[in-house]
């Protein structure tokens, strides 16, 4: 018979338990409606760039340093305050399900498959903007249901994959780091006059942090492609192909498994903070159509669980390969 822990000896599982939790919590509750913590992440970032931004690389990246560094600390200072197996599981559980969010992009992206089918194309458009930061006043029902699939594709690994990953290998602090580095990118890392050299820190932290994410992300696409009647080989075919082309180094990996994964073409003109771009195609067949929004739903989906499957696993197998609870 087993006996209980001894004294200085920590639990194992609590960090792939509260993974594997605040996925089932992210699939019970979405995202709150209001309150919610990155919501207020990105408050705090917004004011702190009113104040500090110049137009400089050196002060923008020193606006990220404070800001992710502030973030992985209160993550370190919560995991210490409950170094408890249970709490400690909760805890982790309740910063999974914040940064995660692959149930509210399905939801957005069914709401803009019952816009399309139902031809209300301006609803479609205003919609579009819960997605991405694209201009939708001028595309039509293929513009965007085309839009909406690449947006869920880039989606599946920035607001699902990544985070999950860098939870298994950090924990609450990888989980809430993360989540202010892709938060950032969004806010600052945009090139525009104001944000081209505020910004360079954060995007280039978000490109570095979502390497190898985005790379598990195009595998789990390409692998599941059965799920929506493609074939894995195609996908994989697909990516090494055309994954180089996108002009972002972890959007074209995931876009063009996605895009072999349903058996269509993306990529083309785009409109987005104030520019037109004109970006290679991803994959072979037609563009999407209007059903195909669903389907990119369905294998985000299983990409979800996929990756939830795979982190919790590769969770475990730290742990025990450590021979103990880390500090994270």
């Amino acid at each position: 018979m087993r006996t209980a822990l001894r004294p200085g000896r920590r639990a194992r599982w609590p960090v792939a338990a509260g993974l594997a939790a605040g996925v089932a919590a992210d699939l019970l509750l979405a995202d709150p409606r209001r309150g919610h913590p990155v919501a207020g992440f990105g408050a705090v970032a917004a004011a702190a760039e009113r104040v500090v931004h110049r137009d400089s690389r050196l002060a923008g990246t020193a606006y990220a340093l404070v800001l992710t560094g502030g973030a992985a600390a209160l993550g370190a200072g919560l995991s210490r305050a409950f170094p408890a197996a249970v709490p400690r599981a909760g805890v982790t559980a309740l910063a999974t399900w914040a940064v995660v969010g692959g149930t509210s992009l399905r939801r957005e992206a069914h709401e803009m498959s019952r816009l399309l089918e139902a031809g209300d194309l301006d609803g479609a458009r205003q919609r579009l903007g819960h997605l991405c930061g694209r201009d939708a006043s001028t595309l039509d029902t293929a513009g965007l249901a085309r839009a909406t699939v690449e947006s869920v594709a880039e989606n599946t690994s920035d607001a699902v994959v990544a985070p999950l990953v860098w939870g298994a290998v950090g924990g609450v602090p990888g989980l809430l780091a993360y989540r202010a580095v892709n938060t950032l990118d969004a806010m600052v890392g945009h090139r525009s006059p104001r944000h081209e050299r505020f910004g360079w820190a954060s995007a280039r932290a978000d490109d570095v942090a979502n390497l190898l994410p985005s790379r598990v992300s195009a595998c789990l696409a390409a692998g599941l492609a059965p799920v929506v009647g493609g074939r894995a080989r195609s996908a994989v075919r697909v990516w090494q192909r055309d994954g180089h082309k996108h002009p972002s180094p972890n959007a074209g990996p995931v876009e063009a498994a996605f895009a072999g994964a349903l058996s269509r073409t993306l990529g083309g003109r785009l409109s987005y903070a104030g520019r037109t771009e004109d970006r290679p195609l991803l994959g072979d067949g037609p563009a999407p159509g209007v059903h195909d929004v669903a389907r990119a739903a369905r294998l985000s989906g299983a990409v979800t669980a996929g990756a939830a499957a795979l982190t919790v696993g590769v969770r475990l197998l730290l742990d025990r390969a450590r021979g103990r609870r880390t500090a994270w």
